[in-house]
């Protein structure tokens, strides 16, 4: 239950917090904060502190650019100790919404792209989406100047131990201050790469969620730089080993059960499960650009190492883009494999919702599933089983992404088009850049 402004402000006052910060992102994901000192904690609490939205990628013009910052009491927060020093005074948080200085809800606002699918949801009789997310991340040292390198700092490959796992220390502090910040944590351990690092989170609701993802990498940040290592969740940073993805676990309650469980059904699969892997289908290649937004995030998405290419869903292996998990019941659930972490994890969340949200009023089925290793398969073989492609570039997912109207209605107008702009201009400016690969294949060649 979120605490009332008194309650807060006592908490501030009770454990001497000298700061707050009023946090929210960027359409492209990227983390925004105003930090207030106490002479300002009650007007933050009413929603009254201003920013200048001009100034934030994709909100608003310079001649309308004063923003409002609406705090959500549920996201308050005392940082921990151990990544805010005590002795310069004390820092909590809260998350907040984006709204016009009359505090109408800025529709640029990602946070309110996902509520709204939210209630798009509720409206058909559903409680809420559940989501899990797996982040992935990467440990890098940093040069003598203090800027990130691409070495890592071990050679341990999955759930290997110290002295192998040189991140073991780091890992543990992130835990234990995600702990401290209200976190369940189900797991931590090395991944398949070297330097490669995995914490999976308790699921929660779709708000709840995307929050966590934004604390997470905060976090995985702080902590990695009290460490004297650069943490980064760019998908792929070095070239023939794993990337980083963030795969997300999604189920819908209905009356307070799991309305993805049918006993009875075939896979156990109720209807309502099928028609939403039906959306999330349906609408792959619209939505990858938003939860695989980079340049870099597809050469992740490339055959040989691990992660999906290709629109299939299974009940079994992990070579498709949608897997089933073995557990039944509460824990009936869809995997969706391709989403990596540097998305923005509120427009994904929105879209992964809307994808399905679309499948289940629509009727949509989806074709048989497939219990085979996709990457085995030929081509001739995958065309048999009328198994597209996940689009190869940003530049194949933005045109993907302006076909599809149902991704585009779950942005938003003002969203979307200023995210297809800038990506427009990452695309572009990664084009006409000459890179290390040409010189070195072509420079004395030719």
């Amino acid at each position: 239950m979120a605490l009332s402004k008194a309650e807060i402000l006592k908490e501030l006052r009770q454990n001497d917090v000298r700061f707050l910060r009023l946090q929210f992102t960027d359409i492209l994901g990227v983390g925004k904060n105003v930090e207030v000192p106490v002479s300002q904690f009650e007007k933050a609490l009413d929603g009254e502190i201003m920013f200048d939205g001009s100034s934030i990628e994709g909100f608003t013009r310079i001649e309308e650019s004063d923003m409002l910052l609406k705090p959500d009491y549920n996201t308050f927060v005392i940082f921990p100790d151990l990544i805010e020093d005590p002795a310069r005074g004390r820092v909590a948080r809260l998350i907040c919404d984006v709204a016009y200085p009359d505090g109408t809800p800025f529709e640029g606002d990602p946070r309110q792209a996902l509520k709204r699918q939210i209630e798009e949801l509720k409206k058909l009789g559903f409680d809420n989406m559940y989501a899990g997310p797996e982040p992935e991340f990467f440990l890098f040292l940093r040069d003598p100047e203090g800027l990130p390198t691409t070495e890592t700092h071990d050679d341990a490959g999955y759930f290997d131990l110290a002295p192998l796992d040189k991140g073991e220390e780091a890992r543990r502090d992130m835990v234990n201050v995600l702990v401290e910040m209200g976190f369940e944590i189900e797991a931590a351990h090395h991944e398949v790469a070297p330097g490669q690092h995995e914490i999976d989170f308790k699921y929660a609701d779709a708000l709840t969620t995307a929050d966590n993802i934004a604390t997470f990498k905060f976090v995985v940040k702080r902590v990695a730089l009290l460490h004297d290592l650069h943490a980064t969740f760019m998908p792929k940073p070095i070239v023939g080993i794993n990337g980083s993805g963030m795969h997300t676990h999604l189920s819908i309650f209905k009356n307070g059960k799991n309305a993805f469980y049918d006993e009875k059904a075939e896979y156990q699969l109720s209807k309502t499960a099928l028609r939403f892997i039906a959306g999330l289908l349906a609408h792959a290649a619209g939505m990858v650009a938003i939860t695989n937004p980079l340049v870099n995030s597809y050469k992740r998405l490339t055959p040989g190492y691990e992660a999906p290419t290709n629109i299939a869903w299974s009940a079994s292996n992990r070579s498709a883009m949608i897997r089933i998990p073995a557990r039944r019941g509460v824990g009936t659930r869809a995997e969706l494999r391709m989403p990596d972490p540097s998305t923005n994890p509120y427009l994904a969340l929105a879209v992964m919702l809307a994808a399905g949200l679309d499948g289940i009023k629509n009727g949509l089925t989806p074709p048989p599933p497939i219990q085979r290793n996709i990457f085995e398969m030929s081509v001739r073989e995958r065309r048999r089983h009328k198994i597209k492609e996940l689009p190869g570039t940003l530049r194949e997912a933005l045109d993907a992404l302006e076909k599809d109207e149902v991704i585009k209605a779950a942005l938003d107008e003002h969203i979307y088009r200023h995210f297809l702009k800038a990506k427009r201009l990452e695309w572009e400016d990664y084009r006409i850049t000459v890179h290390r690969w040409e010189l070195d294949r072509y420079l004395i060649k030719y």
